[in-house]
């Protein structure tokens, strides 16, 4: 039996077909949804690319056709995205803990608040509202369920799905990032944590504090650590298993030396950089990207596609315990957020999890 079967014609795109879904799923891949834009041929080249490398059923594969910028009103958002989404996974057979969108579906709702298309289809049908400001009701009425959770995720008992993207500045970058998550082992570290001299009062002490109990948390593991404590930027010398830093936000960063970081495969970062996800589009000036990571080679990564204030950043103690202590590279990410239906892109293959016993 030929292992890809023909799962959707497409009109409008340079193919007039897209192979996809495999003859022989695992039961991994039965749990992955993957979203593609009809309008974009680098999203469809992604999505078959992941499919074919993944086997994804042909049931979980869901054509969209809406702008392939990377704004999309919010009216559009529920016709052309969420719209077919949901129409899948109410018919689905499989039971769909996780979706994947690629390259080319928009990244940003076009409103006052720019929220993030990938956010906001995470959150589904939860009785969430969106944050509209900053006050403890607000916030309270936007908490992820499932964070700080140390067990494996299930969409059925948590009540909504983990939305994680391959996006990059090139179908090349995107690819990389599930050849990465194939390629992962369960490397020993090392682990960077780059303090910021200019980051350790107010509101940014706690996420200061958080490299330091993530630092903690590495070395009790067993893991090797690099806590750097210096007032400079840093890149080391050798690929590292994991990262976090304050990227542009560090008075010291310097955009060449934040290119030079080289990543193992498998290896997971954040950056608590505000908008660090508000393009996958090669660029000039303004904060540091995540762009730029994955292009360097990082497996999983979290970013911003609009100001998110430092509540909503990942806590980079739980992100690298829940990683290395056996879950995938989407539970880890959600685990360590703690808000749904905000600014939070998480860039990777959710299936990724070289530390599963």
């Amino acid at each position: 039996m030929l292992p890809f079967i023909l799962a959707a014609a497409l009109a409008g795109c340079s193919n007039e077909t897209l192979v996809v879904g495999s003859a022989h799923p695992t039961p991994d891949s039965r749990r992955v949804l993957v979203v593609y834009n009809g309008s974009s041929e680098d999203s469809r080249e992604v999505a078959e690319y992941y499919a074919m490398r993944r086997r994804i059923p042909a049931s979980n594969i869901v054509r969209i056709d809406c702008t392939s910028d990377e704004e999309i009103s919010e009216g559009d958002f529920h016709r052309a995205i969420e719209g077919p989404v949901q129409a899948n996974l109410r018919k689905n057979p499989n039971q769909i803990d996780f979706i994947v969108l690629t390259k080319g579906i928009p990244i940003r709702l076009s409103d006052d608040e720019h929220y993030s298309v990938d956010a906001w289809l995470a959150a589904g049908d939860l009785p969430i509202t969106p944050i509209v400001e900053l006050t403890r009701d607000s916030l309270m009425k936007s908490l992820n369920p499932y964070f700080g959770a140390a067990e494996p995720f299930s969409s059925k008992k948590f009540g909504f799905h983990l939305v994680t993207r391959l996006d990059g500045y090139t179908v090349s970058d995107c690819k990389a990032l599930v050849d990465h998550s194939l390629e992962a082992k369960p490397e020993k570290g090392p682990f960077l944590l780059d303090e910021a001299d200019n980051r350790k009062s107010g509101n940014y002490l706690p996420i200061q504090k958080g490299l330091e109990r993530a630092a903690k948390v590495l070395t009790t593991k067993g893991f090797e650590v690099d806590f750097d404590q210096t007032k400079e930027f840093v890149a080391p010398a050798e690929p590292v298993a994991g990262y976090a830093s304050w990227g542009s936000n560090d008075a010291a960063y310097d955009l060449e030396t934040y290119r030079k970081i080289r990543f193992k495969p498998g290896a997971l970062c954040e950056t608590f950089v505000s908008t660090s996800g508000r393009t996958f589009r090669p660029t000039r000036g303004g904060q540091s990207l995540i762009a730029d990571l994955i292009a360097d080679g990082v497996t999983g990564v979290k970013g911003y596609v609009s100001e998110p204030y430092t509540f909503a950043l990942a806590k980079p103690d739980l992100l690298f315990d829940r990683y290395t202590g056996g879950l995938n590279l989407a539970e880890s990410f959600y685990a360590a957020s703690q808000f749904l239906k905000w600014k939070d892109v998480v860039i990777g293959d959710p299936l990724c999890d070289p530390y599963r016993r």
